[in-house]
């Protein structure tokens, strides 16, 4: 088989090439821990070729979208509170405005005011524009919440695949009407 993101065969050869067409963040922010907050965001750019004047411009944006002070940008991550540091590792998924952003687990680690404020942002990315977005959370409210296409797995394999209402309205089984919290 072939494995194809937006539209390109994935070619072992050319992956930095893939890779920069992609944002990612994962739980626990991921941040490297020598870098600044800046640092960090900036590090695609930078290998990139971006200026500075550029990359200083993405920065303030994404740091205004997602409410960020940009009084963080020269602190490490270990300064940083952890909604602050997940904002961070969003702004640098969203660093290159990439086509498709992967997105594994990124709020499980907040705490609840954190991580509606962080849920309105992603909802407000997402409307941004043409971009796809894989978000991989075990919260079915959440999912519910931030998707428009829900694919539900079990030990690996596909139970159940739809729009957010159909899903919810049309539960495939009882595993699914679990997940969801609704009665059999």
């Amino acid at each position: 088989g072939s494995v194809q993101v937006m539209g390109e065969a994935i070619e072992l050869a050319d992956l930095v090439k893939l890779r920069r067409k992609m944002g990612y963040a994962v739980q626990g922010a991921g941040l490297f821990p020598h870098m600044t907050a800046a640092e960090n965001i900036s590090l695609t750019a930078r290998l990139s070729g971006w200026s500075v004047d550029k990359i200083d411009q993405r920065l303030g944006e994404l740091f205004a979208l997602v409410e960020l002070d940009r009084s963080c940008l020269d602190r490490f991550p270990h300064e940083l509170s952890g909604g602050e540091q997940q904002r961070v590792s969003l702004c640098r998924a969203l660093m290159l405005d990439p086509l498709l952003l992967l997105l594994d687990e990124p709020f499980s680690a907040l705490d609840p005011l954190t991580r509606r404020s962080i849920h309105e942002e992603f909802l407000r990315i997402r409307n941004l524009g043409e971009r796809s977005i894989l978000l991989v959370t075990h919260d079915m409210q959440e999912a519910v919440k931030l998707a428009q296409h829900i694919v539900v797995l079990r030990e690996g394999a596909v139970v159940q695949s739809g729009t957010v209402d159909e899903v919810v309205t049309e539960p495939a089984d009882n595993y699914v009407r679990r997940l969801l919290g609704t009665s059999t």
